[in-house]
C-alpha cells in the first residue's frame, strides 16, 4: 500500500513564502499525476497545481506566477513552493498522486494527510 507523507506548511505573514513537500512511501511501480489541492473551511477541495508524468504542469489562475510545483521522478516526491502568499491562500493543503503498484494494476488515487497553511495579514 502506498502512502503520501507531507511536510511543511505552517503560519506565515502575507507576502511571505512556504514550501510544502510530499513523498510517496511503499511499493511504487509508476506515478502518473502528482498534485496539490487546497481545502478552505466550508469549501470543497480544489486543485492548486499539478504535474503530469510527461513534465507538463498546470496551475489554477489565482496562484500562477506565485506558486511552483516541482517533482522528483526518481524519488517519487513533489514539492509546492508558495511565494507572495495572500490572505485568500490559507487552508489545508493535500498532496495527491495517481499510483500504480505493479505493471498490471490500474492507477489508484492516493491522498496525503493534509497540512495547514495559515497566512496572517
Amino acid at each position: 500500500q502506498v502512502q503520501l507523507v507531507q511536510s511543511g506548511g505552517g503560519l506565515v505573514q502575507a507576502g511571505g513564502s512556504l514550501r510544502l513537500s510530499c513523498a510517496a512511501h511503499g511499493i511504487v511501480y509508476n506515478i502518473n499525476v502528482m498534485a496539490w489541492f487546497r481545502q478552505a473551511p466550508g469549501e470543497e477541495r480544489e486543485l492548486v497545481a499539478a504535474s503530469a508524468a510527461g513534465g507538463t504542469t498546470n496551475y489554477t489562475d489565482p496562484v500562477k506566477g506565485r506558486f511552483t510545483i516541482s517533482r522528483d521522478y526518481a524519488e517519487n516526491t513533489v514539492d509546492l513552493q508558495m511565494n507572495s502568499l495572500k490572505p485568500e491562500d490559507p487552508g489545508v493543503y493535500y498532496c495527491y498522486a495517481d499510483v500504480r503498484t505493479t505493471w498490471a494494476s490500474r492507477y489508484a488515487s492516493v491522498w496525503g494527510q493534509g497540512t495547514q497553511v495559515t497566512v496572517s495579514s
